[in-house]
């Protein structure tokens, strides 16, 4: 800058005006940084309502609304394996006013199998914090003559390509429940993708699909009521809910585990200040009495933890679930 241009302003007023300048070039304020939030939150929810994600994204707007005093609007945009979601999510500002709850699927799987899909998880999106981790069911529906996990599996294979399974969709946490399983027993049974897990477990209901694999939440009323059995577990150990259900591998299947995880993500460039605060008021949530009664209720797992935390465990689950994604062949649907 040519020196006679500098603004004839004291040094302490010039910096203070440069400093407004470079957040007006990025478009937010220091005010607005401060305020936020001062109007209500989108929460883009990946798949149709009436699943474990739709669950667990109510249970936490409800109380993140009571605690920050603007409403946590959930948007349910189900289908193409969440990546119309995702495509969504890059069009709106990083602002921290849309934010999107993220999966393994979204974040661990996704990547490996819609490679054209515009977007990057580890570069254009920032995790806030992982919610909750629950527990994997595999159930069948009642009319299907199996009792466990080691039945189902001579029933199948005396049967091969005569079942079929339902999943939320492609890359959701149940279809890679069941294509983990499938590999780990050699089951031969047809996946049937939905745009949700409200849509997939009607027709298990109904009957019209025998096999299925969702979190606690959504099978839980089901497996009270006798319309569902469930047959095994994917946690490590039993679970305080389903005490007489064993887990996959007590049923043979040493070493075998998967659970569901969820958690929030926001845009590349969203202000340390907003993740941090979002963070902080999710670890606040996790404390509270209607949360962890519901969590209790679910044996869910309740998460809260810092951006670095989620971020190292989304690592993690990418690594770990490349071989099933490869093994199993999964593809976009």
């Amino acid at each position: 800058m040519n020196e006679q241009n500098t603004p004839s302003l004291p040094r302490r007023d010039y910096l203070k005006w440069m400093g407004a300048a470079g957040l007006a070039a990025t478009g937010i304020s220091g005010h607005a940084q401060s305020a936020w939030p001062n109007k209500p939150i989108r929460w883009i929810v990946p798949f149709a309502p009436g699943g474990t994600s739709s669950i667990v994204a109510r249970t936490i707007a409800a109380e993140l609304t009571k605690q920050m005093g603007v409403s946590f609007i959930i948007d349910n945009k189900g289908g193409g394996g969440g990546v119309p979601a995702m495509q969504e999510m890059m069009r709106t500002p990083a602002d921290g006013y849309t934010i999107v709850m993220s999966h393994i699927g979204l974040m661990a799987v996704n990547p490996l199998i819609y490679p054209d899909s515009g977007y990057d998880v580890n570069k254009d999106f920032v995790p806030v914090t992982l919610l909750s981790r629950v527990p994997s069911l595999f159930v069948v529906h009642k009319d299907v003559p199996v009792t466990d996990l080691k039945s189902l599996i001579a029933y199948v294979k005396a049967r091969p390509g005569q079942l079929n399974y339902a999943s939320a969709g492609n890359a959701s946490a149940g279809h890679l429940a069941m294509e983990a399983l499938k590999l780990a027993t050699g089951m031969f049974v047809t996946h049937i993708p939905y745009r949700g897990t409200g849509p997939a477990l009607n027709d298990v209901l109904a009957g019209r699909i025998q096999l299925f694999s969702a979190g606690t939440p959504a099978l839980l009323p089901h497996i009270k009521s006798g319309a569902l059995r469930c047959l095994a577990t994917g946690t490590t150990e039993r679970i305080p809910v389903l005490p007489d259900v064993p887990t996959v591998a007590e049923s043979g299947l040493k070493d075998f585990e998967t659970v569901q995880w969820y958690g929030i993500t926001a845009r590349a460039g969203t202000p340390t200040e907003i993740i941090l605060k979002l963070q902080q008021e999710c670890a606040k949530v996790m404390k509270s009495p209607e949360v962890m009664a519901k969590y209790a209720a679910e044996s869910a797992i309740p998460g809260g933890g810092p951006s670095s935390e989620y971020a190292a465990f989304i690592a993690k689950e990418q690594a770990r679930w490349k071989d099933v994604v490869i093994k199993g062949q999964i593809k976009p649907g």
